[in-house]
């Protein structure tokens, strides 16, 4: 699992909420067989005409995947944001932020969630999820599938389907192992950007890695120099590759991400405006609002209650 020092389960939205969370209504649940807390798969056409976008940034403990067969989305992961086409997977780790911008009306494919949980009984099942490196938090998160995939792939989300809805009477045994079936069908067509290669020095994976430095740390630093000391450069060298990449300053993204994570705990915790500003760096309550507002032109009162 990711180490962090944030602690997570103060603000995550639990696999039994997320219906009402994405639609902002009771009625998407009410159309919908008992949710699994370990599992969940549902065709994304039925749930669309519930939906309203944008979504606010979250986060949840367990990890999900939106297969695109027809249509497109749009879907922001940490400070990133990406386009979903046809034939496409798109990975979202567990406890990562996740922010939902579009979805196209014509849109067709699956939407699910599991746990890790259902592969702990099962060491081979175990060892080969260890494996999958779009599950990890931080990395490429799309799987192009080939069209003569598709097939295979859409057959063994059809097979989950059928489990989901019927409850699962056998336990999560069949579910466990169709939804290995379905990653190890995806992992040979998974592909790795050289600019994001991991041994790269390039401005590209330099902000990349600064954004990840930024998820991971934001609770405990905001200065931009402490992110270039993390990174082993200078402060101008780091600023100047995120100008030459983004076309905006290394402050600018560290605001960005501040106010990402701001808007977590706005959404999902009770925790007031002064106990937020206190645990993203000590700020005074006055100081937080004002930042905030500059940045989203809602008070933190007003955005929560939006």
């Amino acid at each position: 699992m990711h180490d962090k020092k944030i602690d997570w389960k103060a603000n995550l939205i639990k696999p039994n909420e997320l219906g009402k969370f994405v639609t902002h209504t009771n009625e998407y649940d009410s159309h919908l067989p008992k949710l699994h807390e370990k599992f969940k798969v549902n065709r994304i056409e039925k749930f669309r005409p519930f939906m309203k976008f944008p979504l606010p940034p979250h986060r949840k403990p367990v990890h999900d995947f939106l297969f695109v067969i027809e249509g497109n989305a749009t879907r922001g992961i940490g400070l990133n944001t990406y386009s979903i086409g046809r034939n496409t997977f798109c990975f979202l780790p567990a406890y990562q932020i996740l922010s939902k911008e579009s979805m196209s009306e014509n849109i067709k494919g699956f939407y699910g969630h599991f746990s890790l949980d259902l592969f702990t009984d099962n060491l081979f099942q175990k060892e080969a999820i260890a494996k999958l490196s779009f599950l990890r938090f931080n990395t490429c998160p799309f799987v192009k599938i080939p069209s003569e995939v598709a097939l295979y792939v859409t057959n063994l989300l059809n097979r989950l389907e059928y489990e989901f809805d019927s409850g699962a009477p056998n336990g999560f045994g069949l579910i466990s192992s169709y939804l290995l079936s379905l990653f190890l069908e995806i992992l040979p067509h998974v592909e790795f950007p050289e600019d994001l290669n991991t041994n790269s020095n390039t401005s590209s994976n330099i902000v990349q890695k600064y954004k990840e430095l930024l998820e991971e740390n934001i609770y405990d630093y905001q200065k931009v120099s402490d992110y270039a000391s993390m990174l082993s450069i200078t402060p101008n060298h780091l600023n100047r590759c995120v100008q030459s990449t983004l076309g905006t300053s290394a402050r600018e993204v560290l605001f960005e991400m501040f106010i990402l994570e701001s808007k977590v705990l706005l959404k999902q915790t009770n925790l007031s405006i002064a106990e937020i500003a206190f645990k993203l760096g000590k700020r005074e309550a006055s100081d937080f609002s004002r930042f905030f507002k500059s940045k989203t032109k809602l008070t933190p009162k007003q955005f929560r209650n939006n």
